[in-house]
C-alpha cells in the first residue's frame, strides 16, 4: 500500500510525525506537505506558490525519514505529491495530525481538510485528522501535546479504509480527536454542525493603514449544538467524531421545486 501523507502546519510539525510514524505499518508512506505553517488555507490554490520541492531528511525517533517540502498550501502539496513525487498513485491519502479541532461549518476553511478534499477530488481515498487542543497551540509546534491517541485513530480509520472502499458519495473521512482522549475513547459517525464554531473578530487597530488581520474565538457554548454533530460528540460527549464528507456541494433541496419556485418569483 501507498499513502500520501501531508499536514498544513508544515513539514516539522510533531503531528505530522506522530501520523508518519502510525501509519508506516501499513505500508509505504510518502510525507510531502507545505515547506510553511499553512494553516487557514482551505483547498486554495495560489498561483503565487513557487512549487520548489525540497527533498529533506528528518530524523524522527532516532529513524531517518525522506520527506518533502513544497513551497504551496496543502493541496498544491497533495497535488505534486500525486503529479511529481510519488512514483505510483496513492491507495490513499491522509492530512494530519492538525493542531486544533476541524469542526462545524468552518472545515472549509482548514488546510487539513482542504488537503483532503484535493486528493478525493483526484480520485483518492482520504483522511482529515485533527486532534483537539487549546487554542494556545493552534501554531505552535509545542511538544507538551500528546498525539498518542490521534495517532491510533489515524492509523484505525486508514486501516479501514484501505480495507474496504467507502461507499458512495462518502469522499473523505473527517475525524475529530478530544483533547483527553485514549485509545480506548469510543468513536461515533456525526454530521457537521450546521452554525459557525468560531467567530471572526475584528483586528485591533485604530487606523486601516495598519497592518490588521482577522482573529477568532468561541462561538455558540458546544451544548447548544445538534447532539449528533461533530461539535457535540468532541466538546460534550469527548468522543471521537468521524464525519463523512462528500465533495457534492449541491443543496439537499429538491431541485424541480426550486426552479419552479425561483421562475415564479417576480422581481
Amino acid at each position: 500500500m501507498h499513502i500520501l501523507l501531508t499536514n498544513d502546519d508544515g513539514i516539522r510539525s510533531p503531528g505530522l510525525w506522530a501520523a508518519a510514524e502510525a501509519l508506516s505499518p501499513l505500508g509505504w508512506v510518502t510525507v510531502v506537505a507545505p515547506r510553511e505553517q499553512s494553516s487557514g488555507a482551505g483547498r486554495s490554490l495560489p498561483p503565487a506558490s513557487d512549487g520548489v520541492i525540497t527533498e529533506e531528511t528528518l530524523v524522527v525517533h532516532g529513524k531517518p525519514w525522506k520527506v518533502y517540502a513544497v513551497g504551496g498550501t496543502p493541496a498544491q502539496a497533495v497535488q505534486h505529491g500525486v503529479l511529481e513525487v510519488m512514483s505510483q498513485p496513492p491507495d490513499l491519502v491522509v492530512a494530519g495530525i492538525n493542531y486544533g479541532e476541524n469542526l462545524a461549518t468552518g472545515v472549509t476553511i482548514s488546510g487539513t481538510v482542504g488537503a483532503a478534499l484535493e486528493g478525493a477530488a483526484l480520485g483518492f481515498p482520504a483522511l482529515a485528522v485533527s486532534l483537539e487542543t487549546p487554542k494556545d497551540y493552534h501554531l505552535s509546534y509545542s511538544r507538551e501535546v500528546d498525539f498518542s491517541a490521534a495517532a491510533h485513530f489515524t492509523r484505525l480509520f486508514a486501516e479501514k479504509v484501505l480495507r474496504t472502499p467507502l461507499p458512495e458519495d462518502v469522499y473523505v473521512l473527517k475525524i475529530d480527536v478530544p483533547w483527553r482522549a485514549t485509545p480506548e475513547t469510543a468513536w461515533h459517525i456525526t454530521r457537521l454542525a450546521r452554525k459557525r464554531y468560531y467567530r471572526p473578530t475584528r483586528p485591533s487597530r485604530t487606523d486601516w493603514r495598519q497592518p490588521g488581520t482577522m482573529g477568532y474565538a468561541p462561538g455558540d457554548p458546544p451544548e447548544t449544538f445538534d447532539p449528533h454533530s461533530d461539535v457535540y460528540a468532541v466538546r460534550v460527549a469527548k468522543i471521537v467524531s468521524v464525519t463523512p464528507l462528500s465533495l457534492d456541494l449541491t443543496s439537499r433541496v429538491d431541485l424541480d421545486d426550486l426552479e419552479r419556485l425561483l421562475k415564479e418569483t417576480t422581481p
